[in-house]
């Protein structure tokens, strides 16, 4: 994380309007106004976050479905757009929503798209639509249920798309390809579960940087687990809390010894028409 004193903020910044904020996302519009006056402990964010993705994904996403799943005030969108692509951001906050509108009319596209919707990450258990590119960013540790958001996620990648994933890690280190979870752990015998690379979860009953939604931290390694456990392939670690992965392969959908009827059971049980288009998001 950068030092927010070493991070210039644009003079303008005062000038956007009062009534949008408290802001997050601090965005850099084109007449050089940012969003944020008070850049705060995360200093220029996520611009900083978005300079560690960046150089792994294309510079040319012409054409390209995207999905940002929880895109706050939309940063990450509009990068995208940017390159090109067809973006939809989502999230479950009206403010936040509110905000990424608003800034559509002061950033320039370029030959990509961007629109917001609301909606939630469980959303896309009912969803149809699929994308190329996935960004699932700072949301999984606001969830109560965290794999069955990463498995419904999982199935909205085209063949061949990629899914950038980033959330809160408890401390652990990168397993490495011989310290992969064991095919099988003794009822008697447990200890291998203690080891600092086998796959945890730490639960949040209370809070966690004074925020109540917070509810899980996985370990690195618990991260690629789950990932892998939903047929996602291709983890690439990007950085300390930051991976790639790519779409399951045909006919791959889930950890074999996990009974997909269980998602089933979901749709079964959507309100209405199981055609729901609303979308999906969460929260960052």
């Amino acid at each position: 994380m950068p030092d927010p004193a070493s991070t210039l903020q644009s003079p303008g910044s005062a000038a956007v309007p009062d009534d949008l904020g408290p802001w997050f996302h601090n965005l850099h519009l084109d007449d050089g106004r940012t969003t944020k006056g008070d850049l705060g402990v995360l200093g220029d964010f996520p611009r900083w976050k978005w300079d560690e993705l960046a150089p792994h994904l294309p510079e040319q996403l012409d054409g390209l479905r995207v999905l940002d799943i929880g895109c706050n005030a939309g940063f990450y969108s509009f990068a995208l757009a940017r390159r090109g692509a067809d973006v939809l951001g989502i999230d479950h906050d009206p403010h936040y929503l509110r905000q990424a509108r608003w800034a559509t009319d002061h950033i320039d596209t370029g030959t990509g798209s961007v629109s917001f919707e609301a909606g939630d990450v469980f959303g896309l258990i009912h969803e149809r639509r699929t994308f190329d590119l996935i960004l699932f960013l700072g949301v999984l540790y606001h969830l109560r249920y965290p794999l069955l958001a990463i498995d419904a996620v999982a199935e909205r990648l085209n063949p061949n798309g990629t899914l950038v994933f980033q959330t809160l890690c408890m401390p652990g280190p990168t397993p490495t390809a011989d310290q992969h979870p064991p095919e099988n752990v003794a009822l008697c015998d447990r200890k291998p579960m203690c080891a600092p690379h086998y796959p945890k979860l730490a639960f949040i009953e209370h809070r966690l940087a004074d925020d109540p939604t917070n509810w899980f931290a996985a370990n690195p390694a618990a991260c690629e687990a789950m990932l892998r456990s939903t047929g996602l392939t291709g983890l690439d670690r990007l950085s300390d809390e930051l991976w790639l992965a790519r779409a399951p392969e045909a006919g791959v959908r889930a950890s074999r010894h996990w009974n997909p009827r269980e998602l089933d059971q979901f749709r079964d049980r959507a309100a209405g028409d199981t055609d729901v288009d609303a979308g999906a998001g969460g929260a960052r």
